[in-house]
């Protein structure tokens, strides 16, 4: 798990660990370490905890949903890039091209501060390909730790290889301990939580999945009960190329069996060989398949769907980002 038990089993007894946010493996030897009378606490002067308080796992499969939520305007980054390190960085899911990157705060003390739902702006100096020259490159990135993560956050990143610039360098080349720009600008700020509709069906394509795992924390998580959403029922349709291409997908899988009958996680694959042993959804998100899943428009103002992923899936399903008035087959259907 990458921590060593018998520093969580001092934090554990100082009571800076929440076992938690655990793996299971490493959990036991904790709970041993905490029953030991023999372990002696340092003075808290002779120890220093930064990130490695509220630990959380680097293994999506044992991350669990937390609901912790900030209002806007408390983000440590704001509307000026500030420089943070490169902490940790571990490959995920089944290709080998989607990582989990733990970066720094400025302030290791405190948690990020983000209000769900946001993002921040990444950027970094790189090397143009074809010119050669420098140049500044600038991308969203939707972070997928909560507000109970102190000293650090992370981001779901899908390596693009030669077909991202940004992606590939954070993936790739980034050294740990390297630094990288983020800021937060309040246009980053989508729809708040708590949620008040009862219904929501959620469409993500590609990496448009991280916003979407920043709502299901605050829908599905422990915590504050005045920060709970009124949402009783969540569908995902989650459209990738094939099963390689998925992201988060074990921690998406674990959330639908911890909230069977709140959360139901449907992927729909458009490119996965025909002899493969994927028995899912086929294709693309369409009308029928919306129709099949989703709750139906007539449940008026309790019923809402959240959209995130290429252009090409926004003119095809809810019309352009820059458009108000719905329309493609969400706009059809009401």
């Amino acid at each position: 798990a990458g921590i060593c038990p018998m520093i969580v089993g001092l934090l554990a007894k100082q009571g800076k660990f929440q076992p938690r946010y655990c793996p299971s493996p490493l959990l036991s030897q904790i709970q041993k370490l905490m029953s030991n009378k023999k372990l002696k606490v340092l003075p808290k002067q002779s120890v220093k905890l930064s990130t490695m308080t509220n630990y959380y796992p680097m293994i999506l499969s044992e991350r669990p949903a937390i609901c912790n939520l900030v209002p806007p305007g408390q983000c440590q980054f704001n509307p000026t890039f500030q420089s943070v390190p490169l902490l940790d960085r571990v490959p995920c899911g089944t290709g080998g091209t989607s990582f989990l990157l733990r970066f720094g705060l400025p302030d290791d003390s405190k948690h990020m501060g983000l209000t769900t739902c946001a993002c921040l702006l990444a950027s970094c100096e790189l090397t143009d390909r074809e010119t050669g020259e420098k140049t500044e490159v600038t991308r969203p990135y939707t972070p997928i730790s909560t507000n109970d993560q102190v000293g650090s956050f992370d981001l779901l990143i899908k390596d693009y290889g030669e077909n991202g610039f940004l992606s590939k360098y954070l993936c790739e080349d980034l050294e740990i301990g390297a630094k990288v720009n983020f800021k937060h600008i309040d246009f980053n700020v989508k729809i708040p939580a708590p949620f008040k509709q009862k219904k929501i069906g959620m469409i993500a394509g590609g990496t448009g999945i991280t916003p979407m795992i920043q709502a299901l924390h605050a829908i599905l998580g422990e915590g504050p009960e005045e920060q709970k959403s009124e949402t009783d029922e969540v569908i995902l349709l989650y459209g990738s190329r094939n099963k390689n291409d998925i992201l988060g997908g074990d921690m998406l899988e674990k959330w639908a069996s911890c909230h069977e009958g709140k959360f139901k996680h449907i992927d729909v694959l458009s490119h996965e060989p025909k002899d493969s042993d994927y028995t899912g959804e086929r294709g693309f998100i369409d009308e029928e398949k919306i129709q099949k899943y989703f709750p139906p428009a007539s449940l008026g103002d309790d019923v809402i769907i959240f959209v995130c992923g290429p252009p090409i899936m926004y003119d095809f399903l809810c019309g352009p980002r820059n458009e108000k008035e719905v329309s493609g087959i969400l706009g059809k259907l009401g």
